[in-house]
């Protein structure tokens, strides 16, 4: 018989009962404390937690974009390659593929999916793992406020192995749920796709998109989101460029989570399974992309503009400012293929007419077009190179060493016409083959407003950083011949006078100077001022400079907008000082604009990532000729576009000459060192230069190195593409002319001048062949 004592068991019940609810209640109130000693971070143990203004206003470093005239992004400013988007520029196929993959439950949860958690924390104890207990609200917090990261966040415990994991998972739950009291379900989405790395400098989606699809967020289809979204959980080992089988596994897991939750119907998986992953790979960076060498100048520029605001220079690659600049990228993709299509040629003539030799060269004195080679070039430029000045140090001077270690063969990636090469060759065998390079550069502008529309540095700007634009300066040859022109016309001398193509001596300190044409030919010929500056006599421009003199020209050129340094001697009229090409186009462009300067401009205004105007910029204009002499310019320069001028020939092959008005200059200098060729139209003023590395690197031939050969021929086929663009405003047309100005023939004079124009002075053809091009 078995004796029961009720009062006894009941006893015992109660005490148990009483003994749960004592352990539940001190475990709530252990697990209350704690969360109020990790929100409050009690005696400094715990680290500090976000404060609600971190929560209000979240810091991520934003890339500066830089915008073209069209509304492009033509490139970025960036630490972290990353461009905010809005909820509704998200494609569904985005949203469908992250909810199902990441966090089923987004929609329903308060921030901690506590069936998710639970899932997690069984797992641990059976050894079945069974998917992440993170809600997208948590990795938000993660991403956003960096808690493993950051020191600030920080405290004594985090050094404690196991201790330190929970305190971390403790914040970012705390945070995801204050996230979740801030925000609404989409701008957590929002701001969570654009926080997620994915690999090749790619930070958020909108780049990711870009990188690998070269699209738009909105634009990506369903296969191509399952991608990016299944390189969340690991972005370089999912990474579809460098891991395209394991990426395709990944995406593929993607549609299965999708089918899984009613995102997509399991016949369509099973299809989209089978689709290649398809991409256009393209990743951001500095030294691709539109116009490298102006975003190079507009990096220095901005961080002195943003300064003067009251920013940090170094705010441009975190803080999200737009920079809307006046590059049309279409124009400026056509100035770069142009500039690359010819230079590719030209590139080829080089390499044949330097067919096993050297071609940095010097003259034999008292030779005709000998050269010989200059002695120890490479070696010299070797030793400027850091490479050099690095083995110096590390041998201790010893040169034997030195020199050994500089022509050791070594596996390099090299620049050529016909894409980049792998190849195996040493420090100094790298220079001489980047020394046989010929460089160029371009550069259009509206001379009605002074907006710089298409800015090329060089050839290729991941090998050669130098930007030839403004950067570089190098002697303009003819093309400075313009501004002797302008000089004596707007000093009285009439475009109606004869000027005879004979020798001319001018007294110099020292002696005498006595220019040649570039044929070394005189024709002894009557010649206008438009035939002798549309074929480019240099005698005639020395008479000009004899008669009104080298300081006047180098004040007119000033004037004009040549900043540079310029020599008071004769020879200046021939281009023996050196200019860049920026500040020549900016001069040239007086001549289009009526008579009046505008200060080249590239950039219209600054906005911070909330659109918020920081500063804004306008052409300044002032009139420094009148435009009767303007006018008497343009109309001069139109000579060399005319049959019998130096730039008819090259310019009739691209058609821009049918129905249009150009006026143009071409110039070569000494040596064929520099090839220059600047043109203007009524809407639009371009030129160029071309030339070595170093002015000892050159043709031979005029035929081959004169700016009509070498330059021109980038003018011509970026002209040809803007025209063929009908979706841009620049069309051919004519010049304006004043109404108090008239012509008749090569002959033009403003109203009053009072000059009779006779037979004699009307234009009749040349019977001598004119000299292509000119040279010093």
């Amino acid at each position: 018989m078995k004796f029961t004592f009720p009062e006894l068991e009941a006893g015992r019940y109660k005490k148990i009962i009483s003994r749960i609810w004592k352990f539940t209640g001190f475990t709530a109130l252990a697990v209350v404390v704690y969360l109020i000693a990790v929100s409050f971070n009690l005696f400094w143990l715990f680290g500090k937690m976000p404060s609600p203004e971190e929560i209000e206003n979240p810091k991520s470093d934003v890339a500066s974009e830089i915008i073209s005239a069209d509304g492009k992004v033509i490139g970025k400013f960036l630490y972290e390659n990353r461009s905010p988007i809005e909820f509704s520029e998200l494609s569904p196929n985005i949203i469908n593929a992250l909810v199902a993959t990441e966090d089923a439950r987004f929609t329903v949860h308060s921030g901690i999916d506590a069936r998710s958690t639970l899932r997690v924390v069984t797992g641990l104890f059976t050894g079945q793992r069974k998917g992440g207990g993170s809600t997208i609200s948590q990795q938000l917090a993660k991403n956003l406020f960096k808690l493993r990261e950051i020191d600030y966040y920080k405290g004594p415990l985090y050094a404690v192995p196991g201790i330190r994991q929970i305190i971390i998972k403790t914040k970012e739950w705390i945070t995801a749920i204050k996230l979740e009291r801030r925000y609404t379900k989409q701008e957590i989405m929002e701001k969570y796709l654009n926080t997620i790395e994915f690999s090749s400098g790619a930070f958020g989606i909108r780049s990711a998109t870009k990188t690998y699809f070269k699209k738009e967020p909105s634009e990506v289809t369903l296969e191509e989101a399952a991608v990016l979204v299944g390189m969340i959980q690991n972005p370089s080992r999912f990474n579809p460029k460098f891991h395209p089988q394991a990426s395709k596994g990944r995406r593929n897991i993607v549609f299965d989570q999708m089918v899984k939750y009613d995102k997509l119907s399991p016949a369509r998986a099973e299809s989209l399974k089978q689709v290649p992953i398809t991409l256009n790979y393209q990743p951001e960076s500095h030294n691709t992309g539109p116009a490298p060498y102006f975003r190079e100048f507009l990096k220095g520029w901005l961080k002195d503009e943003i300064a003067k605001e009251g920013y940090d220079p170094d705010d441009i690659y975190t803080k999200g400012f737009k920079i809307y600049t006046t590059i049309d990228s279409r124009m400026q993709l056509y100035a770069e293929e142009a500039l690359r299509e010819n230079m590719k040629d030209q590139q080829k003539k080089f390499y044949e007419h330097w067919k096993g030799r050297n071609p940095w060269t010097i003259e034999k004195p008292g030779t005709s077009g000998v050269y010989t080679e200059i002695p120890n070039f490479i070696e010299n430029i070797a030793k400027t190179t850091p490479r050099y000045r690095e083995l110096r140090e590390e041998y201790d001077g010893d040169m034997d060493k030195v020199w050994k270690e500089m022509n050791r063969p070594t596996k390099m990636r090299v620049f050529s016409w016909n894409g980049e090469r792998d190849t195996v060759m040493s420090s100094m065998d790298s220079i001489r083959y980047y020394k046989f390079y010929l460089h160029s550069s371009f550069l259009a502008m509206d001379p009605r407003n002074g907006q710089i529309k298409a800015w090329v540095g060089g050839i290729n700007y991941k090998y050669f950083k130098y930007d030839h634009v403004k950067q570089g300066k190098r002697q303009p040859g003819s093309t400075f011949k313009p501004f002797v022109y302008v000089t004596a016309i707007d000093n009285g001398f009439s475009t109606c006078e004869h000027v005879v193509d004979q020798p001319i001596t001018i007294s110099v300190p020292g002696g005498s100077w006595t220019p040649k044409n570039s044929d070394g030919v005189y024709s002894y010929r009557s010649l206008t001022l438009r035939q002798a500056l549309g074929q480019s006599i240099n005698t005639v421009s020395a008479y000009l400079i004899n008669q009104f003199k080298a300081g006047n020209v180098i004040n007119y050129a000033h004037k004009l907008g040549i900043k540079s340094k310029l020599d008071e001697v004769p020879a200046l009229c021939l281009g023996i000082s050196n200019v860049s090409l920026y500040e020549m186009l900016a001069g040239y462009c007086v001549f289009a604009n009526s008579g009046k300067y505008t200060e080249p401009i590239f950039v219209t205004r600054i906005e911070d990532k909330n659109g918020e105007l920081i500063k804004e910029y306008y052409s300044d204009s002032k009139e420094v000729i009148s435009q009767e002499t303007a006018y008497k310019m343009i109309h001069l320069m139109r000579g060399a576009t005319q049959p019998g001028g130096t730039a008819f020939g090259g310019l009739s092959r691209y058609g821009v000459l049918d129905g249009n008005e150009v006026a143009a200059k071409t110039g070569t200098t000494s040596n064929y060192s520099d090839g220059w060729f600047m043109g203007i139209t009524p809407t639009l003023v371009a030129g160029g230069w071309t030339g070595g590395d170093d002015p000892t690197i050159h043709f031979r031939t005029i035929a081959l190195g004169q700016g009509a050969r070498v330059s021109l021929p980038t003018w011509g086929m970026f002209f040809q593409k803007v025209y063929a663009d009908k979706n841009l405003e620049y069309k051919k047309g004519s010049f304006l002319k004043p109404s108090t100005v008239s012509i008749s023939g090569d002959c033009v004079f403003a109203a009053g001048e009072g000059y009779h124009i006779d037979s004699t002075q009307k234009y009749t053809p040349p019977t001598a062949k004119p000299a292509d091009d000119d040279q010093l």
